[in-house]
């Protein structure tokens, strides 16, 4: 099953790639805004060999790791502190849904007066959006606990840590590497629109510099590597997800099909 799902993909893939090459050659779009795929293709193998694109992508892993390293270290603690003291949930509740929905783009003029055109600027992009991503399955996670299984941790004598590592955490961990997996995704997002915008290092700052330049090839080519590093991220996530819930019944059910 699964070999025919990847050569249904490969062959969709090719299809496309196929149109991407007749579709300007035939005159129906302009070469100058959408250049054949083997132009592409070239322009993909010149930044390849290109140390600066080497050095643009570094910039972009690091921001996009340490914007989501932190995200998800803060969404973790804080949701399960928002969910655990009493009474906090409700009385941060309208501050998270106030908050949450603020476009992370919105604060862009406010990452560049604090930081200009630095690595930080992205990061607060990539932390704000990715960390509400985190924070709300986390809270989803502590709400879906049995209070069965709860009170009768409480009856053995658990402890509040111990209530956490033993009832709590299984329970939500499945809502968190949701959240996780989205937040990778997000981060991504946010570092190369923050990089394009602002300028900070990265493959976004490259984009836009070929795009300035009409290289219209070059940042086609530039465009397909953060597909690419979007579909290595998501993959990577959906494997670590599987791995860390592969006593969970949904991952089970998945191998089992």
């Amino acid at each position: 099953m699964r070999l025919q799902n990847a050569a249904l993909g490969a062959a969709g893939l090719a299809a496309f790639l196929a149109l991407g090459e007749v579709v300007p050659r035939l005159g129906l779009v302009k070469k100058e805004y959408f250049p054949p795929t083997s132009r592409i293709a070239s322009a993909f193998a010149d930044e390849l060999s290109d140390g600066a694109f080497w050095t643009a992508l570094g910039d972009t892993l690091t921001g996009w790791a340490l914007g989501l390293a932190i995200a998800v270290s803060a969404g973790i603690v804080i949701g399960v502190i928002v969910s655990v003291v009493p009474y906090l949930r409700e009385a941060t509740a309208s501050t998270i849904e106030f908050l949450r929905p603020i476009p992370s783009v919105a604060l862009i003029p406010l990452a560049v007066l604090l930081y200009g055109s630095e690595l930080r600027s992205v990061l607060l992009l990539v932390v704000y959006a990715s960390f509400w991503q985190v924070l709300i399955q986390t809270l989803y996670g502590v709400q879906d606990v049995d209070p069965v299984a709860d009170e009768t941790a409480r009856s053995y004598g658990l402890g509040t840590w111990a209530r956490i590592r033993h009832v709590l955490w299984p329970t939500a961990l499945p809502y968190v590497m949701t959240g996780v997996r989205l937040a990778a995704a997000v981060a991504l997002i946010l570092a190369i629109t923050g990089e394009l915008v602002i300028g900070a290092p990265g493959l976004g700052a490259r984009i836009a510099v070929a795009q300035n330049s009409q290289a219209v090839p070059e940042m086609y080519a530039l465009i397909v590597v953060t597909g690419l590093l979007g579909l290595l991220i998501n993959v990577g996530a959906r494997t670590v997800e599987r791995r860390a819930l592969a006593w969970h019944q949904s991952v089970r059910g998945e191998v089992a099909v």
